[in-house]
């Protein structure tokens, strides 16, 4: 560890813990242009630009002909004889906190075992461990037009043998517009495939998140002074970020202007 270094952790998980030391990226490296837009959380309450659009049976199946026209992978829809249809959404894992799965299936996390469908969670786990998702971490799921947020973080959670309670997360969506990404929570019986199907493949416009469902106050009495005091390190760093992506917009729109003068 760096001389510098701050980080606290209890004496029985540090065999466990492994750090990425390598610090925030410099002004000069070459960042994500997603990651540029600044996203705006809007409220769930508010109806969705694609839950708005009403389609008839004649309208479902031309969207998916021109759906399937679109992409460049096997992930097609397909409409089924009762008028639903079935189809691919990706969902990325974007979560701040390490999740806790059973201490014998942390293999899961790398691609085996596969729970089967409808496996409930591990009830009365004794052994658990806890780690941070890997950075970046998306799946494909294969859902129906009548398939509900709150299942679709069912499945995420029992792929990855998850036994956090699933009302810890909630799924977002995520469109950008004029240089501005903004997420929405969808609600637990929104079907975020009747949202893909009128968006297009394009993740640009339409992409799903899984994030923290953040909805109560935190009791911070219940933390140890280090623990918070890490707490306050995490945020001072992310406030830090923040800045530097700030700084790093206005000096590319800066450059933008100096160059059209």
């Amino acid at each position: 560890l760096s001389p510098d270094c701050s980080f606290t952790c209890h004496y029985r998980c540090r065999a466990l813990v492994r750090l990425d030391c390598s610090g925030p990226p410099v002004a000069g490296d070459e960042d994500n242009g997603n990651e540029q837009l600044l996203e705006k959380d809007t409220n769930v309450d508010e109806p969705s630009e694609w839950e708005k659009t009403e389609l008839d049976q004649a309208q479902v199946e031309q969207r998916i002909k021109e759906y399937n026209s679109q992409i460049n992978s096997n992930l097609f829809m397909s409409l089924n004889k009762d008028g639903s249809y079935a189809g691919f959404i990706k969902v990325q894992l974007k979560l701040v906190r390490p999740v806790a799965v059973p201490a014998t299936n942390r293999a899961a996390w790398h691609g085996h075992p596969k729970p089967q469908a409808g496996r409930p969670h591990p009830q009365g786990v004794k052994r658990r461990t806890s780690f941070y998702l890997p950075k970046g971490t998306v799946k494909h799921l294969h859902i129906l037009s009548h398939t509900r947020a709150s299942e679709v973080i069912d499945a995420l959670l029992r792929k990855f043998t998850v036994i956090d309670n699933p009302r810890k997360f909630a799924l977002f969506e995520r469109s950008e517009k004029d240089e501005q990404a903004y997420l929405r929570k969808l609600g637990d019986n929104e079907q975020p495939l009747r949202l893909r199907l009128p968006a297009g493949p394009s993740e640009k416009v339409l992409s799903f998140i899984l994030k923290e469902n953040d909805t109560g106050e935190v009791n911070w009495d219940a933390f140890t002074l280090p623990e918070l005091h890490n707490f306050l390190l995490i945020l001072q760093r992310e406030e830090e970020e923040h800045v530097r992506r700030l700084r790093h917009r206005y000096a590319c729109c800066r450059q933008k202007m100096q160059e059209a003068l």
